[in-house]
């Protein structure tokens, strides 16, 4: 049992963008796991309608709402006043102000961290967890080092603080080696991708089912809409000549003006090298997208609901459990 944020099971959501919405995260709170949403993009009111909504479902069951903070995070106010009960950030630690509007809220707070530095430094703050990431996490990486490394780094500091481990992982035993770590809770991001509830285009959920961990690669390639920023995603089209052009910088890159998609809603276009995961309301070419994936993707096999998932990550976890004492 994870007592720390009341959960049924140790399994954690990662907030994976424009592809957990709603649905996916109450379906995984309802199940006994930690929802989650990543608000860094959406407006105040759209935060806020989609916090009342998650709200509305999960009753006393809790979930959380993610903020990259190489972003300003415009909507954390409404998020608050909305109802969320845990607020995440990656890439930075929360200024004072933020931190006191969180507690007047009567909200908690995590912070992502990738080393025994970076641990120490969100220490300083007070969080109520840690999120250590590892090397092996699809999506953007903010890590240096293997999770095995990282989380045996971020442990010997945290002195109490409870640490989720976040990296390759992709099933319940996988679940288990983390928590006989010493890691409080595991969060999984390409596993719950691969749901019914997942906004994820079709193309991109049977990508992750029929990929293998070597599949999933290091790269700068889709950098448009946030520079510089490592991610790992399946290897495809647009990264496969990219990478044999000697990976050029943009302004040189092949095919960079190529139209990938259309936003069915709006009409908006997403070029080839555009940060934007594939989601359901795209037409075009979805799989020479950032089809976003960590190293334990070999270990998705199929494209269950997402409470379906949860139950059986949690027996798999129980039963790893249960053969290790």
């Amino acid at each position: 049992m994870t007592h720390f944020l009341d959960l049924k099971y140790p399994i954690v959501q990662a907030p994976t963008g424009t592809i957990a919405r709603e649905d996916l995260a109450v379906a995984v709170s309802n199940a006994g796991g930690l929802g989650a949403m990543g608000l860094t993009w959406d407006t105040p009111e759209s935060a806020y309608d989609r916090v009342k909504a998650v709200a509305g479902k999960v009753g006393e069951n809790l979930f959380y709402v993610n903020y990259v903070l190489h972003f300003e995070p415009t909507s954390l106010e409404a998020s608050l006043k909305a109802g969320a009960p845990i607020v995440q950030f990656s890439y930075g630690i929360p200024s004072e102000s933020v931190i006191k509007s969180i507690k007047d809220h009567d909200a908690r707070f995590g912070i992502q961290v990738t080393n025994r530095e970076s641990a120490a430094r969100a220490l300083e703050v007070a969080p109520d967890y840690l999120v250590c990431q590892g090397l092996e996490a699809g999506g953007h990486v903010q890590a240096r080092l293997s999770l095995t490394e990282a989380l045996a780094e971020v442990l010997q500091v945290s002195n109490g603080t409870p640490v989720l481990a976040s990296g390759g992982i992709g099933d319940g035993e996988a679940i288990w080696s983390v928590v006989n770590q010493g890691a409080s809770a595991a969060v999984l991001g390409s596993r719950f991708v691969a749901t019914r509830e997942s906004q994820a285009h079709d193309e991109y959920k049977e990508a992750l089912v029929a990929a293998k961990s070597n599949d999933a690669v290091y790269s700068i390639c889709f950098s448009d809409g946030w520079d510089n920023a490592p991610h790992r995603v399946l290897s495809n089209e647009t990264y496969r000549r990219w990478v044999a052009e000697g990976c050029p910088a943009r302004g040189s890159r092949p095919n960079e003006g190529d139209i990938m998609a259309r936003n069915i809603a709006t009409g908006a276009e997403i070029k080839r090298y555009d940060r934007s995961a594939p989601n359901l309301h795209l037409q075009g070419r979805a799989t020479e997208m950032a089809m976003y994936a960590g190293t334990g993707v070999d270990r998705i096999k199929d494209i269950p609901s997402a409470g379906e998932l949860v139950i059986r990550l949690g027996q798999e976890y129980e039963a790893c459990r249960q053969e290790g004492e």
